[in-house]
């Protein structure tokens, strides 16, 4: 499917950044949803976080600009397995088939558990965004006042 990818310059500094990014818990829950269980597999102090799931694998840029910091999110999709070719359909004769009809209904066959859905490039890229808005925002509301009373 290729590369998906989404970049933004927030008004954060590289550690404060870091220090949101860099835990297994917090990337996780942020990147779980469409990509599933993720871990960290390479971390570079303050620049670099590489993570891999059952569905992609990708990586977090950090890089100081300006008043902020440019945050680059990436997700490169995992190649699922080719799907497996039905075994052509036998014609039975005559015999066969009216002998088939007097036996009694074989029980269903069990149910194999399905694979993952396949991921998207769209829902990925709306995914890595989402990322980018969630820790862009601001968690406190600066200059706000009491009302006087």
């Amino acid at each position: 499917m290729g590369d998906v990818s989404a970049q933004r310059t927030l008004v954060k500094s590289v550690p404060e950044l870091w220090a949101e990014l860099s835990e297994s818990a917090l990337l996780g829950r942020m990147l779980h949803e469409p990509f599933g269980e993720i871990r960290i597999t390479r971390r570079t102090p303050e620049s670099n976080i590489d993570w891999e799931s059952e569905l992609a694998a990708g990586s977090v840029e950090l890089h100081p600009s300006g008043f902020g910091t440019r945050v680059r999110l990436t997700a490169q999709f995992a190649h699922s397995a080719p799907a497996p070719t039905p075994a052509p359909l036998r014609r039975h004769g005559l015999l066969a088939r009216m002998l088939a009809r007097l036996r009694p209904p074989a029980a269903p066959a069990p149910v194999a558990a399905e694979p993952s859905p396949a991921l998207d490039s769209v829902a990925a890229e709306v995914a890595l965004t989402s990322v980018l808005d969630q820790i862009g925002a601001a968690r406190h509301r600066p200059f706000s006042r009491q009302p006087a009373h």
